[in-house]
């Protein structure tokens, strides 16, 4: 039986510093005892009984997965790699082992289960874990400048000693200059030629692209200075004109909207129409609608396909605690522009005050999503009894207001620049 199993010092080591025992008592004959002896693992399949022919040699973190073998109950500890697995006696037998593969990533890759028996013996069975590409899922801020440095949010930003992490803009260009990397953010400075388009992640997992094209000018509804096709002003009640800044030491590229003043702390906040919104209601001639781009982003992925962004700037000496910005797609030719009060009118809401009772953005642009899927609230953020459809796309509103959560009396200063309406990737 030697040459059968191997004895791992460092596993022996581990289960000194568990100090877990098992033990029997006479009166519950039924209590799961561990075995002695050794353990065997003939094979690993999927968990479900339909696809129970599925063997594997793999699986992904987290992954349920069974081992089927002999004398599984001698199965002490179990280790995937260098990361312990969570055992439940429940749903071990002498002839299979049910278990979620460890969802850390390992930093030892041996490609080997390990099996620890009560007597501190080892016994290896070849399976790799298998860790995913590179996520990327936003950038702190798509529109920043060549030179500057931003963030990519998502996972498995893995830097391998031995095979580096690397990320590549458009048109081939490499990114020289990483600042800083964990798991799910990674830092960099922006190239200057970095152009517009996807970027993408390399790891010694695979490549990942991000969900989002960095500087994407396409369907830009509101740039308030036309520079990237967009609207300069907006039209109706309250058509931007008095919160619209030319450019200063604050832009993020051109003119933008400003809405500050003070803000009332009670759940429907302070109504203020000139300090806090700006309309779009349009005649039949100049609806959002008839934009080339957005009609075919419309036709092509339906509402829920897509998704409205825009960058914004709080500075931390104003910021913001009350109130919920309320974007409202709306009119139309006859005239029957939706009101900011009206509960029939879907909306979305983004209230990142909410959680921490203060949001700022420490003087940074940096860009937020919103999916249409989820404009179904009322301006108390309720949900709204009207579904949400492309009708209601020909005209834009943005107040902030209300949201239906109690905040603290503050003077705001919220800048907003580029908003568009794209696909979700």
């Amino acid at each position: 039986m030697k040459n059968y199993r191997y004895i791992n010092y460092f596993f022996a080591i581990l289960l000194v510093a568990t100090g877990f025992s098992l033990t029997s008592c006479e009166d519950e004959p039924d209590k799961y005892e561990v075995a002695s002896g050794y353990p065997t693992v003939n094979y690993v399949r999927v968990t479900d009984i339909a696809a129970s022919d599925s063997l594997l040699t793999g699986a992904y973190m987290s992954s349920n997965i069974c081992l089927v073998g002999e004398n599984l109950r001698s199965i002490y500890e179990l280790y995937f790699n260098d990361q312990k697995a969570v055992l439940n006696t429940s749903y071990i037998t002498d002839h299979t082992l049910i278990v979620d593969v460890p969802k850390d990533i390992p930093s030892v890759v041996t490609d080997k289960i390990y099996m620890v028996t009560r007597s501190k013996d080892t016994i290896k069975y070849d399976f790799k874990v298998l860790v995913p590409s590179p996520t990327v899922n936003s950038m702190s801020c798509e529109f920043s400048k060549p030179g500057s440095e931003v963030t990519l949010y998502g996972d498995f930003f893995i830097d391998d000693p031995n095979v580096p992490i690397t990320i590549t803009m458009a048109g081939n260009v490499e990114v020289t200059q990483i600042t800083s990397i964990t798991k799910t953010a990674i830092s960099f400075i922006l190239p200057n030629d970095a152009t517009s388009g996807y970027i993408n992640v390399k790891s010694i997992y695979g490549v990942g692209r991000s969900k989002f094209r960095y500087y994407d000018t396409r369907n830009v509804l509101f740039d308030w200075d036309g520079s990237h096709g967009g609207l300069s002003i907006g039209k109706g009640w309250r058509d931007g004109s008095k919160v619209k800044k030319e450019e200063d030491e604050n832009s993020l590229d051109g003119a933008y909207i400003c809405f500050t003043g003070d803000m009332a702390g009670g759940a429907g906040a302070t109504w203020n129409e000139d300090a806090f919104s700006f309309n779009y209601w349009p005649d039949a001639s100049d609806k959002l609608t008839l934009r080339k781009d957005f009609a075919e982003m419309i036709e092509e992925y339906g509402v829920n396909g897509l998704q409205v962004k825009f960058e914004v700037n709080v500075p931390s000496s104003n910021p913001w605690k009350a109130g919920g910005l309320q974007i409202i797609f709306n009119g139309n030719a006859a005239g029957d522009n939706a009101y900011f009060s009206d509960t029939n009118v879907p909306r979305g809401l983004w209230i990142p005050w909410r959680n921490s009772g203060s949001y700022d953005t420490a003087g940074k642009w940096v860009t937020v999503s919103l999916n249409l899927s989820d404009f179904n609230k009322t301006h108390e953020g309720n949900k709204c009894d009207v579904g949400f459809d492309k009708t209601m796309l020909d005209g834009l509103t943005f107040f902030v207001w209300n949201g239906g959560v109690e905040g603290t009396d503050c003077t705001p200063v919220i800048m907003i620049d580029n908003i568009r309406v794209v696909p979700v990737e």
